[in-house]
């Protein structure tokens, strides 16, 4: 019993020990690395080629898929590089696992301890030491964790030898589909636990040297453990962006199929595993076969998946799909009327009052007490951040063919108005940002003054919209005059209850400077409406409906007025 206990104990043990060579490689490297990684992720992988050769690369380097994935996942989100290029990346990192397997495999079970890791432990800790926070530091750690990553091997070694005395392990064994689909299920559930495929394909080189495991049962365990690390990669994604589920749902589709395939032919695999061994003249042990294995057929879903990467992409882009994506996608741009430039300023003006109902929701929801008022102004921002981009891409192909001279001037008009469009959302997530300072005092007369001023801004805000059958440029030249007069008399309040110590010194200038923003966030509002009803008189569009039907209209943008608090 009691050596039983200390196999068990030898077992985390080696397990601990491996981890935290595993953590203090990567984080030693990836630190050393400073931003060299991104820009590797950002320059190499221009063809799904080089981001194969990339994510072989790194990962074969920081020893973790998992640290590359998640990498990758957050540069797809900060657009640093497409899906295209991100699956490139997802495919070379499966092959650069491998390397941990040979890792092991060839080197782990040759060494002598005491001549090899501990020096290396020693002089890594030495830079660690001596480097303060610098790179010599951060290297010194990945090069400790490396001495420990092979001290790890060896306590797992050894308590597996005294795992296969100890136990007689032909009972617990299962023959057949059955006992593979059973040693597939102990690795993915291993990778799982560990959140490590290198840590659980380690305990299996190591089960199968020390006579714990058959070939057969210990191949199934990498494929689990293959298929284990995307586990990763999805808890990685748990609320986050569409982008980032489409890449760690490109890293399961991978491994899935890899795995699935790799079962249905293992027969064949070690097949061609044992020629391959011969023809480069490797050792006949099961440690060294499983990281060809492991390798071999990591290799092969790679040559699965090339021909299908841009229709794996195509397919991804589908998926996880938001409303802001929907929303985003431009409805009147088309790239066939790009060539007629008339049809083309009718066809951006049509986007632009969309940016404009967007803009319009985002003002008003500002000025509301809508707890749910947050998502939405966020997620309108993003809305208009694609347009805004598809609208300068659309402007950008009409600039390559001949424009009259008025065409010319319009689409300035039309850049203009989108930049003011652009300043009055920022200017909102700026409000939105700041504490709700409007509302916090008990001096009524000067609540009055800000409440006839917000009400008078709402008004201001629903009469930008051109498509309102009252719309008319006097009345909203008036109303900015009106703003623009309530604002100097709340500016005034605020400055008088400020010096009489009706309100505290600090919320007299949060108030002034919300009260300038709010100004300012109207002001662009109406610059950029302004410019598009000159863009509507131009197209022909005025008093018409750029939505359809007014149902219709109302249905893509609802406006919400906010109860101003008095």
């Amino acid at each position: 019993m009691q050596s039983h206990l200390m196999t068990i104990g030898m077992l985390a043990g080696g397990l601990g020990l491996f981890l935290l060579a595993v953590s203090m490689i990567t984080d030693g490297l990836k630190l050393a690395a400073g931003s060299t990684l991104r820009d590797m992720l950002a320059k190499w992988t221009r063809t799904p080629a080089h981001g194969i050769l990339t994510g072989l690369s790194i990962t074969a380097i920081v020893q973790s898929s998992s640290a590359v994935t998640v990498a990758t996942i957050g540069f797809v989100n900060a657009g640093i590089i497409s899906m295209h290029q991100a699956l490139g990346i997802v495919f070379g990192s499966n092959i650069g696992t491998t390397i941990t397997g040979w890792l092991v495999a060839i080197i782990g079970f040759k060494i002598n301890v005491d001549a090899f890791a501990l020096p290396i432990i020693g002089i890594g800790m030495l830079l660690k030491l001596t480097g303060a926070h610098g790179r010599r530091a951060h290297f010194g750690l990945a090069m400790a964790g490396f001495g420990i990553f092979f001290i790890g091997i060896d306590v797992l070694k050894d308590a597996f030898e005294g795992l296969a005395t100890a136990i007689d392990l032909q009972q617990f064994s299962v023959d057949g589909v059955a006992g593979v689909f059973m040693y597939v299920g102990i690795g993915f559930l291993m990778t799982v636990l560990t959140q490590s495929s290198s840590a659980a394909i380690a305990i299996t080189l190591t089960a199968a040297t020390g006579g714990v495991l058959d070939i057969y049962a210990a191949a199934s365990m990498v494929i689990g453990a293959n298929i284990g690390t995307t586990s990763t990669a999805a808890i990685a994604v748990i609320g986050a962006t569409s982008n980032a589920k489409r890449v760690a749902a490109a890293h399961m589709i991978f491994n899935l199929l890899t795995g699935i395939v790799a079962l249905l032919i293992l027969p064949l695999l070690f097949l061609i595993v044992k020629h391959t061994g011969e023809l480069l003249g490797l050792e006949d042990i099961p440690a060294v076969t499983l990281a060809l294995f492991h390798t071999v057929f990591n290799v092969l879903g790679v040559l699965l998946m090339w021909p299908l990467t841009q229709r794996l992409t195509n397919f991804l882009k589908k998926q996880f799909v938001t409303q802001e994506e929907i929303e985003g996608r431009p409805r009147y741009l088309d790239k066939n009327i790009v060539e007629s430039p008339e049809l083309a300023v009718n066809a951006l003006a049509l986007e632009l009052s969309r940016i404009a109902g967007f803009a319009r929701r985002m003002a008003t929801d500002v000025l509301s007490t809508d707890n749910n008022r947050k998502k939405r102004i966020a997620s309108d921002h993003l809305v208009i951040e694609k347009l805004d981009h598809e609208v300068v891409r659309f402007i950008t192909q009409m600039e390559r063919a001949s424009l009259t001279s008025e065409v010319a001037k319009q689409l300035k008009k039309i850049l203009r108005s989108e930049q003011h469009f652009i300043s009055c959302s920022e200017e909102i997530l700026e409000l939105e940002s700041v504490p709700p300072e409007l509302t916090d005092s008990d001096d009524i007369g000067l609540m009055v003054h800000i409440a006839s001023f917000q009400a008078e801004v709402i008004t201001l805000i629903n009469i930008t919209d051109l498509d309102a059958d009252a719309f008319s440029k006097t009345e909203l030249e008036k109303q900015l005059d009106k703003v623009q007069l309530l604002y100097e008399e709340v500016k005034t309040a605020l400055l008088h209850a400020g010096v009489e110590l009706r309100i505290p010194i600090q919320n007299m200038n949060d108030m002034l400077e919300q009260v300038s923003s709010i100004r300012r966030m109207v002001r662009q509002l109406y610059k950029a409406s302004r410019n598009l009803n000159d863009i509507y008189e131009f197209a022909g569009m005025h008093a018409r409906e750029p939505h359809g039907s007014k149902k219709q209209q109302n249905e893509d943008v609802s406006y919400v007025t906010p109860q101003i608090e008095e």
